[in-house]
């Protein structure tokens, strides 16, 4: 009778597990936002980051007259003659919005809907990253000047393009200025040499904000002027340098003289190549690695020390935390991966983008060729062989334990998580890791219908999966991603479909803190910011 008993209440359990694991989670709530119709005559139509605000340039007539308005989240501003080519502009938190306006035969530059002072002209406007500040070009007359803030600088026949550029850290300024036929780099309102040409990149200022560095030219020699210390002369100057270290505190550049090119790190000229590739820093600073080329043989040069000519070299990678390097090395028809100075073992080729490090720098993987087919090497260990590994794979985890791939098996591709290949499809992509390492999730296709796998369990069969789709929350909870329904789009949040769209902005859905998840949709002509509290 016990005995009986004991099933009776194994079964009972079993039953309760189940009627427990098949009940479906409580619907999701959600706010629809109302951000006005859809305006007719839209110009031009500018996202703010993290897909927060949408924007648009609407055009009017009135009266035989054609006027040009910014409409923020449903609200008008203020009507005006003309949009600045270069407007409007967000700041970089979303929370502030830029543009140049003319209104008859002036221009003003409205920021979040107040004009500033009139020009005759204005251009490129641009915030500090940490958005509290604005810079711009402007024309008064015939002349040019950078106002910062609503101050406006000095008269120059012309401001470089793609200047006035703030530093990382937002306090200061600058940007190139051009009087006469000579060129000036403007530092915080303080002029510097002149120079007959000079170029910058994205910025010339070093990361830690402390330091400025750019190319100058003195006829048809070239140089590197440091906080306004000019470099020594050379025929030229690789177009991707100069480089700074992380701390600011070092810069690297490839130059040539005469046939000869050599890589200058802190002033320092080093050997003499035929050839040399962008200089590096490794992300503390203490080291700088790059290619060289001596004849017909290639070597790596890895803090100052030649490495082994080789027929071939790849590009040296550092790992996060700097302390390790590596690079793949051809001899004859084989390769192997250098890591560490220490050689591995020979393949027939390296694939992908070279080797990946992961985020604590402790682990490394790369792809390699084995006659015809291909293998991810993980730590030393190699994988099994695949007929195709896909372009951007691998991908480590963010705490570094766990590594995947998608790999091909004939016609068909698997992802391969820890080493494990799971289910083939037609294909499959988009592989993430949520930040504990814990979950995984991917896009797989099969046929014309797309499906997203969390950890392991397809969900429903849709028509496409949208662009950065899946995405994890931060806490690693929850899991969303946009779909094609047909002409339609949706976006389902832990496998619940939310309201269909004639379209999602690009960039949604976006977690943010505090468990709020959001994106901004097309429906029925009206355009909504929909949030979720999770």
């Amino acid at each position: 009778m016990r005995l009986k008993t004991t099933i009776i209440v194994f079964c009972l359990e079993a039953l309760s597990m189940t009627t427990f694991a098949q009940t479906p989670p409580p619907p999701l709530r959600f706010q629809k936002e109302s951000l006005g119709e859809m305006p007719p005559d839209v110009v031009k139509t500018v996202i703010g980051p993290n897909s927060s605000h949408v924007l648009f340039v609407v055009q009017r007539r009135l009266h035989q007259q054609v006027k040009q308005l910014v409409m923020v989240d449903g609200r008008p501003g203020p009507e005006h003659d003309g949009i600045g080519e270069g407007g409007p502009v967000f700041s970089p938190d979303g929370k502030h919005v830029a543009y140049g306006a003319k209104n008859g035969a002036r221009w003003v530059l409205v920021v979040d809907g107040q004009p500033g002072p009139e020009y005759d002209g204005n251009a490129k406007v641009v915030f500090s990253p940490d958005s509290r500040r604005v810079a711009y070009c402007a024309l008064t007359r015939s002349e040019m000047i950078v106002v910062v803030d609503g101050a406006p600088g000095p008269e120059y026949d012309g401001i470089g393009e793609g200047t006035p550029l703030f530093s990382p850290d937002s306090k200061r300024v600058a940007y190139a200025a051009k009087r006469g036929d000579k060129w000036t780099f403007v530092v915080d309102g303080q002029p510097g040499t002149e120079y007959d040409r000079i170029g910058w990149g994205a910025s010339i200022f070093s990361p830690d904000s402390k330091h400025v560095v750019y190319i100058a030219w003195r006829g048809a020699k070239q140089l590197i002027v440091v906080d306004g210390q000019p470099g020594p002369y050379y025929d030229e100057i690789a177009a991707h340098s100069p480089n700074s270290s992380s701390d600011g505190k070092r810069v690297a550049y490839a130059a040539r003289k005469g046939d000869k090119w050599m890589t200058v790190v802190d002033g320092r000229p080093g050997p003499a190549y035929d050839a040399v590739g962008n200089p590096i820093f490794s992300p503390d600073g203490m080291c700088v690695a790059y290619a060289a080329v001596v004849g017909t043989k290639q070597l790596a040069v890895l803090d100052g020390q030649a490495e082994p000519l080789c027929d071939g070299v790849s590009e040296p990678v550092f790992s996060p935390d700097g302390k390790r390097v590596a690079y793949g090395a051809m001899n004859g028809s084989k390769w192997v991966m250098v890591v560490d100075r220490q050689r591995g073992p020979e393949h027939d080729g390296i694939g992908g983008g070279g080797p990946v490090f992961s985020p604590d720098g402790r682990r490394m993987a790369y792809i390699a060729v084995k006659g015809n087919k291909m293998i991810v090497v993980v730590d030393g260990q190699q994988g099994l062989a695949y007929d195709g590994i896909a372009d951007g794979d691998p991908v480590f985890s963010l705490d570094s334990k766990r590594i995947g791939y998608a790999a091909k098996k004939d016609v068909r591709w698997t992802m391969v998580v820890d080493g494990l290949p799971g289910p083939e499809y037609d294909e499959v992509n988009n592989l993430v890791f949520d930040p504990d390492g814990r979950r995984v999730a991917y896009c797989a296709k099969n046929g014309s219908k797309w499906v997203v796998i969390v950890d392991g369990r397809p969900g429903q069969p849709y028509d496409g999966i949208g662009e950065g789709s899946p995405v994890f929350s931060p806490d690693g909870r929850h899991v969303a991603y946009l779909a094609w329904k047909g002409e339609r789009m949706v976006v389902l949040v832990d496998g619940q479909a939310g309201p269909e769209c004639d379209r999602v902005v690009k960039g949604g859905p976006t977690f943010h803190t505090a468990g709020i998840l959001e994106y901004l949709a097309l429906i029925n002509g009206n355009n909504y910011r929909i949030k979720y509290a999770l």
